[in-house]
């Protein structure tokens, strides 16, 4: 969730006519950024970059459209250029306009140098981004390059070699015609996303706050954001949302109640999962209420249940469809765990506990139905508001 940030720039320029590039690092990623990192990152197997590369360019791409359709972006992957490039090559062209000195002093070798060292990979890194930016440059015409604040130095390493590849290596400021200004590039950094304690946003207890699908549910995504505490909310309203300005002065009068909790959660889900998966996110929220209903009257929907499960949201027990169609409510109550004996199950359908996707059951005897399953394999069956079980019929 912390790389949204960029992400959002990205779109803003969008917004106001820019055409943007996102870029992959397809090749880059075999060797590291050590930028921020006091050891040496894990190299991947090609298996796991691949999936990686597919997934981070699919989830560009997806979240650039959405915020400003398909004429102004571009996703690219810098193993494009670096792919058939001889190390031979890369030396003659880039190695010899790089000077040691500059690439020592930059924050993120000078730290590693002063604690576990760094490898020789790591510390050409920065080459390998500079020419990135110069390729962005000379190809598809980028003259910014925006990135975190810790990426400020990969990215000079960019706008200095541009100047040596592209105007030489002139010091001079008497251009008249402006021809040197107009062909250099610009770098552009933002803060990095961190809540009001230090640490880093986009991280939960569980883990990495993703922004694919099937890595999160629209569901915790939401729930994550909605979660925000009052001190960082509209800094977050703010950094991750297009919501005007004027409207989020509002919201910030109104903490307390979570109102702007809603807001960020609502709007960030939208732009990263679209109108479905807000809508599922909504509705699996409003099931997990305790005592609440999500489909009129007609209770849950198999892909609200599914939602549930793969938001962790209820235990799933597999039953057999035998003990279940044609078969006593309060049986299967038991065998979902819900009540000890089938005495117990009765004396909570007579007092109004029981339900069946969401609807009190009222008759102790009540008989499931085929009309009862969803989807032809799932129900819900719940004590109380608060305890509920998906049952799979097997």
């Amino acid at each position: 969730l912390g790389n949204l940030l960029g992400i959002v720039v990205l779109a803003w320029f969008q917004k106001c006519g820019h055409n943007v590039v996102a870029l992959c690092g397809g090749a880059t990623a075999r060797v590291g950024d050590p930028s921020g990192k006091s050891a040496e990152r894990p190299v991947l197997s090609e298996e796991a970059l691949a999936t990686n590369v597919d997934g981070i360019t699919d989830t560009l791409g997806s979240l650039l459209r959405r915020a400003g359709g398909e004429q102004n972006v571009k996703v690219l992957d810098n193993m494009s250029w670096y792919g058939s490039m001889s190390l031979l090559e890369f030396l003659r062209e880039v190695g010899k306009n790089a000077r040691v000195g500059v690439m020592m002093a930059k924050d993120s070798v000078k730290t590693r140098l002063e604690g576990e060292g760094m490898s020789y990979t790591e510390f050409t890194y920065q080459l390998l981004q500079g020419y990135d930016f110069y390729m962005l440059r000379r190809e598809h015409g980028v003259t910014v390059q925006i990135g975190g604040s810790d990426q400020w130095g990969n990215i000079t390493a960019g706008t200095d070699l541009i100047r040596r590849l592209e105007v030489g290596d002139a010091e001079t400021d008497d251009d008249a015609d402006g021809e040197l200004s107009a062909r250099l590039a610009h770098g552009l950094t933002f803060p990095l996303l961190l809540k009001s304690d230090g640490t880093k946003f986009g991280k939960s207890e569980g883990g990495a706050v993703w922004l694919r699908k099937d890595a999160l549910s629209p569901y915790d995504f939401y729930q994550y954001l909605y979660r925000t505490a009052d001190a960082d909310v509209v800094r977050l309203l703010k950094s991750l949302t297009f919501v005007d300005l004027d409207e989020i002065d509002r919201l910030a009068q109104t903490l307390g109640d979570n109102e702007a909790q809603r807001v960020l959660a609502s709007e960030v889900t939208r732009f990263v999962h679209g109108d479905e998966g807000l809508a599922e996110a909504l509705k699996v929220t409003q099931a997990m209420a305790p005592g609440k209903k999500v489909a009129g009257e007609s209770g849950v929907d198999g892909d609200t249940l599914r939602a549930i499960v793969s938001a962790g949201g209820a235990p799933v027990v597999d039953i057999a469809r035998s003990n279940v169609v044609g078969q006593p409510y309060i049986n299967v109550l038991v065998e979902a765990g819900l009540a000890k004996s089938k005495g117990e199950a009765r004396r909570l359908v007579k007092g109004g506990g029981a339900r069946l996707n969401e609807e009190v059951v009222k008759e102790e005897m009540y008989m499931l139905k085929d009309d009862d399953i969803i989807d032809d394999e799932l129900l819900m069956v719940g004590s109380g508001k608060k305890k509920k079980v998906v049952v799979n019929l097997t």
